[in-house]
Parts: structure tokens; C-alpha cells; sequence
């Protein structure tokens, strides 16, 4: 609250009381910003119970191919040297005529050029198959 004191010609002085609104509407704006964000989130949400993610490591079954690509861009079909990219997919088409289709999991190397990986699902997509999928590491926790 600030008083308002006026100085005339006269030695008394009048104290005249006024309410400085100004710190009033700043906060009454704040809190109507907070109320205008904080409200759509409160009626929007539907109560649920979320089901808890666990990361399980893929299993490899005995029907699915390991196709892995090492550092030099040379391709192992379940661990055996494949010769060349026309070889990858005479294999690639004699699997995707069975049924169902065999998953075909990509090992990359680190290091492997793009490039590499690319030719290799290019074969891959040319002879036929279509469930893909690329093996991983997981990540490390820090401070392990």
C-alpha cells in the first residue's frame, strides 16, 4: 500500500490514501498464465494404469537367419562366409519361399561403413524378405 502526500501552498500537508493496484494485477496475471496452462493438462488426462517395459533380450530361433557384416563389409549368412552379394541372394530367395518367412537378424559391425549395411538390406529386400530386424548391444548404465 503507498500513501500519496500532496504539498500545496499551505505548511499542512494532506494524506490522501490510495491503493496501488499495479503488484495486484501483476500477480492475478500470473496466476491466471498458470491456471490457463495448468488446466487443460488436469481435464485431459484419463486415469489408467500403465503397463511397466521390461527390455528382454531377442531370442534367436533356430529358423531365423544371422546375417552379420564385419568391418572389412564381408557378409556371414549364421556364421559362414558368404562369397558375394549374388550369393546372399540366391540364399535369401530359397528362404523367402517358405512359410511363414524366417526373421533375418543383422549384426553390424561398429566400424562397418554404411555403405555396406545398405547393400546388404538391398539383397535382402531384392530376394524376398521382409521381416528385418537389427541386433544391438544395450546400453551401458553409467558408473558400471
Amino acid at each position: 500500500m503507498a500513501m500519496k502526500i500532496e504539498l500545496s501552498g499551505q505548511e499542512e500537508q494532506q494524506v490522501m490514501a490510495e491503493i496501488n493496484t499495479t503488484p495486484l494485477v501483476d500477480i492475478m496475471l500470473v496466476l491466471l498464465i498458470i491456471f490457463l496452462i495448468t488446466i487443460p493438462i488436469i481435464t485431459k488426462t484419463v486415469p489408467v494404469v500403465l503397463p511397466k517395459a521390461v527390455n528382454i533380450a531377442t531370442k534367436t530361433k533356430p529358423e531365423n537367419i544371422v546375417i552379420s557384416v564385419d568391418i572389412n563389409g564381408n557378409i556371414f549368412w549364421n556364421g559362414v562366409l558368404v562369397p558375394d552379394r549374388d550369393a546372399l541372394i540366391k540364399r535369401v530367395v530359397v528362404e523367402a519361399v517358405k512359410k511363414p518367412q524366417p526373421e533375418v537378424h543383422i549384426r553390424g559391425d561398429r566400424g562397418v561403413r554404411y555403405e555396406a549395411i545398405g547393400r546388404t538390406l538391398y539383397s535382402i529386400q531384392r530376394g524376398g524378405l521382409t521381416k528385418v530386424g537389427f541386433i544391438t548391444e544395450p546400453d551401458r548404465v553409467l558408473g558400471r
